[in-house]
């Protein structure tokens, strides 16, 4: 898939839709998306989580109808995703502005997990070259801003827990998103896997 492009004449915006997994929100600036809220089974709680959630960027809500091309692009990308298209996000920049460099490693070694691929915290932290560091991955994976397109909801803690997971419903919704993905735990035998589905 083609990177999406994003031009700096680009206002700032955010803009709610619907996908079979529900209704997503996302929130952008010219240089790629800085926001994402993991769907909810309503507009009207979506509308909620990103007045609550999208920081400056929710003042700006933008009618599907009258999105930028760019924003259209990502919005079909997630469709496809909530209606089991496995190509992933790869074409979707991020604005990850203020983000630490370690956080940054952390996302990036996140985005490059396939469909259904499942990591430990420890696993994910020796791939961005911080091994020895899984406590510290989790915590930047909790304070993730675009879960999703970076995948958070794809590592788990060692042994096969599930971990925690800072979206709405927590832990559910993790859960949704990996039965979603058809996802196995990185584990020996799954069978024994905490979170089978």
């Amino acid at each position: 898939m083609t990177e999406i492009a994003f031009s700096s004449d680009m206002a700032p915006g955010a803009c709610i839709f619907g996908t079979a997994l529900g209704f997503f929100s996302i929130a952008w600036s010219s240089r790629g998306i800085c926001r994402c809220i993991l769907p909810e089974p309503t507009r009207q709680a979506a509308e909620q989580l990103l007045a609550n959630r999208g920081g400056l960027y929710a003042a700006n809500i933008v009618a599907e109808t009258d999105l930028p091309a760019p924003i259209g692009s990502v919005v079909a990308v997630i469709r496809a995703y909530a209606e089991g298209d496995e190509r992933g996000f790869d074409a979707v920049p991020l604005d990850l502005d203020g983000i630490d460099p370690f956080r940054r490693a952390i996302y990036a070694a996140a985005r490059k997990l396939g469909h259904g691929e499942v990591v430990t915290y420890g696993e994910l932290a020796a791939r961005a070259g911080f091994p020895n560091h899984a406590r510290e991955t989790g915590t930047a994976l909790g304070r993730n801003p675009i879960p999703l397109i970076v995948p958070c909801h794809r590592i788990v803690a060692a042994g096969g827990k599930l971990g925690g997971f800072s979206a709405e419903r927590g832990t559910e919704t993790k859960k949704r998103l990996l039965a979603h993905e058809r996802a196995a735990p990185p584990a020996a035998n799954p069978a024994q896997a905490v979170f089978a589905f």
